[in-house]
């Protein structure tokens, strides 16, 4: 483990800021919270202390993981609805009397609290990719206490440390283990690029043999896809790209097929949204569901992984997600761990 004092202060938008070493101490240090909790041992180790919670976009999993998770580390979490206040903007999309620009919201907060979260993307923003993580890190700069990022258009690294754990616990290492991101077919095409993004990173940095896998035309960013070639070659792992996703499922580990939206339809790869044609895609590729079949392709020591919600009977089946090899229970439950892992560290 690295020394803890080296997170103290730090934002948390990115698994790209963070070292695996680093990776792996948050790990141990959720793992630890997570037994402390399960024997009702307290661990209020931010007692007093106060976290913002801005909410762009609706949340289950996210908010209250993190109230929960405040709640037992001895602090409180404010949960802000942009629509219930001056609703924070960045320079040049402000509307007087309705909005207040990001560097005088994260400096406010920052006199009151210990953190600022963040969840935004997608209609908030415009469809526009990149603008909800300028959003954030807009924040980051301009505040002076953490902050940490709940999902963006970009990256959901709270989420991505989740699934890190819950492979921990279901196989023990990353080493040697094949680790599937799979896209899955879905009714709605309002899912950003956040989600297999941070799976694909965390997965080739902690040495996973990783394969996404897509239809043609379900490109993620060329960035995401550079630092894992990247980090597959740093740790002698695989990265491989496939566009069928019963050879993705081949031998596969772990298998995490998800809808995400089509970069091509909003900007900067298109001039303006047409989430249209980005429906045209989805429903061309209706039998990429995860289903029995496909998990006996898998094989039978095989997990189902989903970040929740799915949307069954499109990208799962029932038998899959409510049968004995899907964990996403257990995975929606580090969630809380891994989040009071982050805020112990950073907000202390």
């Amino acid at each position: 483990m690295v020394k803890t004092e080296s997170f103290r202060g730090r934002d948390f938008i990115t698994l790209l800021d963070y070292s695996r070493e680093e990776v792996e101490t948050l790990l141990e240090v959720a793992l630890d919270l997570k037994r402390k909790f399960a024997v009702g041992e307290p661990h209020k180790l931010l007692d007093t202390k106060t976290l913002f919670m801005i909410f762009y976009n609706q949340s289950l999993r996210t908010r209250n993981s993190f109230e929960a998770g405040m709640t037992q580390l001895g602090g409180h979490a404010h949960f802000l609805d942009p629509s219930k206040i001056y609703a924070p903007a960045l320079e040049g999309d402000e509307k007087a009397y309705s909005t207040e620009r990001v560097s005088d919201v994260a400096r406010v907060l920052s006199r009151m609290g210990h953190g600022i979260a963040i969840r935004c993307y997608g209609e908030p923003v415009g469809w526009v990719y990149g603008r909800a993580n300028e959003i954030v890190n807009n924040f980051a700069y301009w505040a002076d206490i953490p902050v940490i990022n709940m999902e963006d258009d970009k990256y959901h690294p709270c989420q991505a440390l989740a699934d890190l754990l819950t492979v921990k616990e279901k196989f023990g290492t990353f080493r040697g283990v094949r680790f599937v991101m799979s896209w899955a077919y879905s009714p709605s095409v309002h899912k950003p690029l956040a989600v297999p993004q941070s799976a694909v990173i965390a997965a080739t940095k902690m040495g996973m043999d990783t394969v996404l896998a897509h239809p043609k035309g379900m490109e993620l960013d060329d960035e995401v896809i550079a630092k894992c070639r990247q980090y597959a070659e740093e740790n002698g792992s695989g990265f491989d790209i496939v566009y069928d996703m019963d050879e993705a499922f081949e031998g596969a580990d772990v298998v995490y097929p998800k809808a995400w939206t089509c970069r091509g339809s909003i900007p900067p790869w298109n001039p303006t949204p047409e989430l249209d044609k980005s429906q045209e895609l989805f429903d061309k590729n209706k039998h990429w569901i995860c289903d029995d079949e496909k998990m006996r392709t898998a094989g039978p020591k095989a997990v189902y992984m989903h970040c929740l919600p799915c949307d069954r009977g499109f990208e799962v089946t029932n038998s899959v997600i409510d049968g004995p090899q899907s964990v996403v229970f257990d995975q929606a439950e580090n969630r809380l761990h891994v989040q009071k892992a982050v805020m112990a560290l950073t907000m202390r």
